[in-house]
């Protein structure tokens, strides 16, 4: 079945120059290439760049690498750090290259949709990269989501995971449990019970429905010192009329005397939307 194609494409969002009526491949010094700062992927497989400095070395580099110029004798890397990876590994010094003109947000914008149709990022990498996309860019998920050819939802999720504990990011970098895996572990409230169902998960290799009914079984929520579980049912009750009026996870803590709510937000957009609810201007 063919690939669906995400997003604007590589073409779309670096686009030649119209001033240049071609491009010109050229050799770059590897000393002058420098790895790119908005490179959303964390881990690189040293398995997979053995296997393509060796596919490298007996047919040599097919498809050039491409770059940003920094200043006059420095490039960023746009496309390609597996390539130059692989060229270190086997001892080269120049490289096939194509300049390109890309601005920041082009650039990390480029590299997650350049991960993503090559599935080479595992979910947390794509979480914070689009994290990136909304914190330093100020893209909103609608705009997310309409360039990288996902729907808003999708992206909203995503972000979500972000908020567990960094225990479970682990097993998430690691490839030991999937991104249905970690969205189960969110209906559970505490963190030392996400911790602890996760290395469940892990060690008894739970499927992704079986963590979704286990974690079901443990988000019952139970407050410490309550007399009754009535109390806590009408505690969550509470939660869940709230979460449903704001469209968002909230958390209640009651006390003897006092207690807190817990509003959660998973970007400025969403933020400036609960605030809107209550009428808040800022």
């Amino acid at each position: 079945m063919e690939r669906k194609v995400l997003g604007r494409g590589l073409e779309a969002l670096i686009p030649i120059d119209s001033r240049v009526s071609h491009e010109r491949v050229q050799m770059l010094k590897i000393s002058q290439i420098q790895a790119s700062r908005f490179q959303p992927r964390l881990n690189f497989s040293p398995e997979k760049i053995d296997e393509l400095a060796n596919s490298i070395k007996e047919k040599g580099v097919i498809q050039p690498i491409l770059v940003r110029t920094i200043d006059a004798d420095h490039y960023e890397l746009i496309a390609g750090e597996r390539r130059l990876r692989a060229a270190k590994k086997l001892g080269f010094t120049e490289l096939p290259a194509i300049i390109r003109r890309v601005a920041d947000a082009d650039l990390l914008e480029l590299s997650i949709i350049e991960n993503i149709q090559r599935e080479e990022l595992n979910v947390l990498e794509e979480a914070k990269a689009y994290q990136r996309l909304g914190q330093e860019f100020g893209l909103a998920q609608e705009t997310i989501a309409e360039r990288v050819g996902k729907d808003k939802s999708s992206i909203s999720n995503l972000l979500r995971i972000l908020k567990l504990p960094n225990v479970v990011h682990d097993y998430i970098s690691k490839n030991m449990i999937t991104f249905g895996h970690a969205k189960a572990l969110l209906s559970i409230h505490d963190e030392k019970r996400q911790i602890r169902f996760c290395k469940e998960i892990v060690q008894k290799g739970l499927s992704v429905r079986q963590a979704e009914l286990g974690a079901s079984s443990r988000s019952a929520y139970r407050i410490k010192g309550t007399k009754s579980e009535a109390k806590d049912m009408h505690i969550k009750n509470l939660e869940d009329q709230l979460q449903h009026a704001l469209g968002t996870k909230v958390r209640i803590f009651p006390g003897k005397k006092r207690g807190k709510i817990e509003i959660e937000y998973y970007s400025l957009e969403d933020l400036d939307r609960v605030l809107n609810l209550f009428n808040i201007n800022h």
